[in-house]
C-alpha cells in the first residue's frame, strides 16, 4: 500500500507535512512568494519615504513647516526612522497572520505564541 502524504493547503491552518516527507512543496513556494512580496512592498515604502522624501523632495517639502520644523528636514532626520520601525511592526503582524494561514506559526497547545 502507498502511504498517503498530508499536505497543508493555504488557509487550512493545519500543520505542514513532516520534514522528509514526499509531500507537495507547493505550499512552501506559495508561502515564500507571499513573504517576498510583502518584503518588497514594505521596502519600497521605506525607500520612498527615506530616499524620495528625505533626499529627492527635500526642497519642496521644506516649504511646509510643521511645529516650526521644515517637513523635508523632518523626513530626512526622523521620518525614515519612524517609518522603518512602523514597517517592522507591520511586517511582524502580517507574518504572524501568514504563518497562521499556512500552519507554521510558533504557538503552544493553548494557542499562545511560543
Amino acid at each position: 500500500m502507498a502511504e498517503a502524504t498530508q499536505t497543508s493547503p493555504p488557509g487550512s491552518g493545519s500543520a505542514p507535512p513532516e520534514k522528509g516527507s514526499s509531500g507537495d512543496n507547493g505550499w512552501r513556494k506559495e508561502y515564500w512568494r507571499r513573504n517576498l512580496r510583502l518584503m518588497v512592498i514594505l521596502l519600497a515604502i521605506w525607500f520612498v519615504v527615506s530616499f524620495g522624501f528625505g533626499i529627492l523632495l527635500i526642497e519642496p517639502l521644506n516649504e511646509i513647516v510643521i511645529f516650526g520644523f521644515p517637513l523635508g528636514l523632518w523626513f530626512a532626520q526622523q521620518g525614515s526612522i519612524y517609518t522603518f520601525v512602523i514597517l517592522i511592526l507591520v511586517y511582524a503582524k502580517l507574518m504572524d497572520r501568514l504563518d497562521d494561514e499556512y500552519g507554521v506559526s510558533e504557538r503552544d497547545e493553548e494557542g499562545r505564541r511560543a
